[in-house]
C-alpha cells in the first residue's frame, strides 16, 4: 500500500534524526572551537544551496517581509547550534545531545504562543513526562560538566523557538530557499558577533584537511539533507510529534560516543536511566495518538 503523506513525513523525520545523531559526534571530532565550527557549517551549506538556479528564482519571488522572518529564524538556528557545540566542548557529546530532550517541555508552551492557539494538555503532559528523566540526567552529570549541561539547556530553548516559528512559516516557501535564507542569515550574524566574543587567534581559522573532510560530512550529510527534508516533513506532522521523534537523537549520539570516545566511563547508571525515561516519552506519544 502506498504511504500516506503523514506516514511518509514520519519516516522522513526519523531518517533526519539518525543523521542529526551524528552531529554531536562530528562536533567532538572536529578540533575547531564552537564559533568557527558553526560558522563554517552554515557558510558551506548556504553557499552550496545558493549555487542552485531554482533557489534564486524562488528567492526573487519572495516578499521582503517573509525573507526577514526567515532571516530571524536563521539567527535562532545560529545561536542554537553555537550553544549546542559549546555544550559538546564544555561537557561531552552524550550530555549535549541529551539536553535537547527538554525541547518537548519548552515546545508545549512555546508553540501554542507562536501559533496563537490554546495550550494542549496532552502535549504538556507528555512534555512533563520527560522531566524525571532530565532530573536524573542532571543529577548524574559530573561536576566539571554541569556548565556544558546548562549551555545545552539554553540550546534546547533556542531549538524550540526555531522549530515553532519554522512550523508556522514552513508552507510559505520552497524548502531549499528557506534553508538558504536561514543559514545565510545565521552566517552573517556569527560574522558580526565574532569581534564581540573572546577567542584565541583568528575568529574563523582555516580548518586542516581532516577537519575539512569532517566539516563537509557535517554540512552535506548532517545539515543540508536533513534540514531541507525536515522542512518538507513539517508540512504534514506537528512540531511536537517531530520533536518527540528528535528525542531519539541522544540514543544514536550516546551509542556512538560510547563506541568512539568511551564516554560511558564518564557517566553512571542514573544518567542512562534518565535517558531511558526520555525515550519512553517518545514511544508513548504515538500510542496515545492511536488511542485517540
Amino acid at each position: 500500500m502506498p504511504l500516506t503523506a503523514h506516514s511518509k513525513a514520519l519516516l522522513q523525520i526519523h531518517f533526519c534524526v539518525v543523521l542529526w545523531g551524528l552531529t554531536a559526534i562530528l562536533g567532538k571530532m572536529i578540533s575547531l572551537p564552537a564559533m568557527a565550527l558553526v560558522w563554517w557549517r552554515m557558510l558551506l551549506v548556504s553557499g552550496l544551496v545558493l549555487l542552485l538556479p531554482r533557489v534564486w528564482r524562488s528567492l526573487r519571488a519572495l516578499p521582503p517581509r517573509l525573507i526577514a522572518i526567515y532571516a530571524g529564524i536563521g539567527w535562532l538556528v545560529a545561536l542554537h547550534w553555537l550553544s549546542f557545540y559549546a555544550a559538546v566542548k564544555l561537557a561531552n557529546a552524550s550530555i549535549a545531545a541529551t539536553s535537547m530532550a527538554l525541547c518537548p517541555i519548552f515546545l508545549a508552551v512555546i508553540e501554542p504562543w507562536v501559533a496563537g492557539r490554546a495550550l494542549n494538555p496532552r502535549e504538556l503532559t507528555l512534555g512533563l513526562f520527560v522531566l524525571p528523566g532530565v532530573v536524573l540526567v542532571v543529577g548524574a552529570t559530573p561536576e566539571g560538566m554541569q556548565m556544558g549541561l546548562l549551555v545545552g539547556v539554553v540550546s534546547a530553548l533556542l531549538a524550540s523557538l526555531f522549530a515553532a516559528f519554522n512550523k508556522r512559516y514552513v508552507h510559505a516557501a520552497d524548502a531549499l530557499s528557506v534553508t538558504a535564507i536561514e543559514l545565510g542569515a545565521g552566517t552573517v550574524l556569527l560574522t558580526l558577533l565574532a569581534p564581540l566574543l573572546p577567542h584565541d587567534g583568528a575568529a574563523f581559522p582555516l580548518p586542516d584537511l581532516r577537519d575539512t573532510v569532517l566539516l563537509l560530512v557535517l554540512a552535506l550529510g548532517c545539515t543540508l539533507l536533513p534540514f531541507s527534508l525536515s522542512l518538507v516533513a513539517l508540512r504534514h506532522i506537528s512540531t511536537f510529534t517531530a520533536q518527540l521523534a528528535i528525542n531519539l537523537e541522544p540514543v544514536y549520539a550516546i551509542v556512538l560516543a560510547a563506541l568512539l570516545f568511551g564516554e560511558q566511563r564518564q557517566l553512571d547508571v542514573y544518567f542512562y536511566l534518565g535517558v531511558a525515561i526520555i525515550i519512553a516519552a517518545v514511544l508513548l506519544q504515538p500510542l496515545w495518538e492511536r488511542r485517540r
